[in-house]
C-alpha cells in the first residue's frame, strides 16, 4: 500500500465514535508528500519548493540546553552524519545561544549538507531585518533556507505582519537580496490563528512555502491543527512542518502513548518533517531508530491509538502550550515583535 494514498487526513476523527456519541465529520483522504528511503533516513517533499528534507529534524531549542556546547556541537553533527537534513532554530533560542552552536556545528562542509530554518519574532520591517542579520550572523552563513515567521499566536499577528511597514516587507527584501530561499510560519496556540495567517496571506496573493505546528496524538482531540489546518496546506502545497510530537515531554507524562508511538503517529500524517527535540546522543538514537522502523500504521491501530489518548486530550491538560502562555516566548518579551505603530491619536 503506497503512503500517500493509504490515510485519511486525520485520523483522530477516526477514533472519536469510540469515545462520544456525537456525529463527527467524515474524514478527508490527503495526498502525502512524496518519499524515498537513503540508508535509514527518509526523505520526503517540502511542499511545492522542489526541496526534499529528512522526516524529522533537529530541534533548535533542545540543542542550546547542553551546559558544553562541544555536547551540543556533537549532537548536531552525528545528527547530519546519520541523515537528517532539516535543522531548525530561532533568533530568541537561547538568547541566540542556539543558532550560535549550530553555526559552530555547521562548519567543516556541514553547512552544504543540511536544509536550515530559522525564525524571527519581529512585526514590523525594522525589527525583523535587525533580527534576520543577527540570526544569519550567529549561523555563519549568508542564506537560510527558510525563515519563518515565529509564535503567530495571537489573531493580530498576521496583520502586522501584512501591514505597510510590517515585517514581510523585510523578509521580501531579503529574499531578493539572495539572504533566504523560502518563507513559512509557525505556532502553537490555536488552529483558527493558522487559518487566519493564511487567509490574510491570499488578501496579500502571497503563498507560504512551509507552515509548522503542534501534530500529536492529542492535538487529535483538541483544538486541532491536524483536522483544521493540515488538510488547507496540503490542498494549497505548503510544506507541513509538526513540532511538539511529545509536546516537550508532557504528553509522555500523560502515559497515553509511548514515545515512538507519538512520533510515528506525527510522521503519519501529512508532514514532510517532524521536528524533534533532541537533547542527548540518547533520544537521537530512539528517534533514528523510530524512523528507520516506521510503516504507515494500519487504520485499525490508529484508531485503536487515537481512542486510548483521548481522555488524556481532555481541556489540553498536557497541551499546555495552548492553554497557557508558559511557552510564549513574545508573550513575555513583546519587546522581541518591534515597536507597535499605534496610529493616529
Amino acid at each position: 500500500m503506497k503512503r500517500r494514498n493509504f490515510l485519511k487526513v486525520m485520523a483522530g476523527t477516526a477514533a472519536v465514535p469510540l469515545v462520544a456519541s456525537a456525529k463527527q465529520p467524515t474524514p478527508e483522504k490527503l495526498e502525502h508528500p512524496k518519499e524515498t528511503m537513503r540508508g535509514d533516513m527518509r526523505y520526503r517533499q517540502l511542499g511545492r519548493t522542489g526541496e526534499e528534507v529528512s522526516a524529522i529534524g533537529l530541534g533548535g531549542h533542545h540543542i542550546g540546553r547542553q551546559k558544553d556546547e562541544k555536547d551540543s556541537i556533537e549532537i548536531i553533527r552525528t545528527a547530519i552524519d546519520a541523515g537528517i537534513t532539516f535543522m531548525d532554530n530561532c533568533w530568541d533560542y537561547h538568547d541566540g545561544g542556539s543558532e550560535i552552536r549550530m553555526g559552530k556545528a555547521l562548519r567543516d562542509g556541514y553547512r552544504k549538507k543540511v536544509f536550515l530554518m530559522t525564525k524571527i519574532d519581529g512585526r514590523t520591517k525594522k525589527a525583523a531585518a535587525e533580527q534576520l542579520d543577527q540570526s544569519l550572523e550567529r549561523l555563519q552563513t549568508d542564506v537560510t533556507d527558510l525563515l519563518q515567521f515565529h509564535e503567530i499566536l495571537r489573531m493580530e499577528d498576521p496583520d502586522r505582519i501584512f501591514a505597510e511597514g510590517g515585517a514581510m516587507e523585510a523578509v521580501l527584501a531579503a529574499k531578493k537580496a539572495g539572504k533566504i530561499r523560502f518563507i513559512g510560519f509557525t505556532g502553537h496556540k490555536d488552529p483558527l490563528v493558522h487559518l487566519r495567517m493564511l487567509e490574510v496571506a491570499k488578501d496579500h496573493e502571497f503563498h507560504f512555502d512551509a507552515a509548522q505546528m503542534p501534530l500529536n496524538v492529542l492535538d487529535a482531540h483538541f483544538r486541532s491543527f491536524g483536522q483544521k489546518v493540515v488538510p488547507v496546506l496540503v490542498r494549497e502545497g505548503i510544506g507541513v512542518l509538526g513540532m511538539k510530537s511529545m509536546g516537550d515531554g508532557l504528553i509522555l507524562k500523560s502515559k497515553a502513548a509511548t514515545p515512538v508511538e507519538c512520533l510515528h503517529y506525527a510522521m503519519n500524517l501529512p508532514t514532510s518533517t517532524v521536528i524533534r527535540g533532541i537533547d542527548s546522543l540518547k533520544i537521537l538514537k530512539q528517534d533514528l531508530e523510530a524512523v528507520k522502523n516506521f510503516r504507515p500504521m494500519p487504520e485499525q491501530e490508529l484508531t485503536a491509538l487515537l481512542a486510548r489518548t483521548a481522555d488524556a486530550a481532555k481541556g489540553g491538560r498536557f497541551e499546555r502550550f495552548k492553554t497557557t502562555n508558559g511557552f510564549d516566548g513574545t508573550a513575555k518579551n513583546p519587546k522581541w515583535l518591534g515597536e507597535p505603530d499605534n496610529g493616529p491619536g
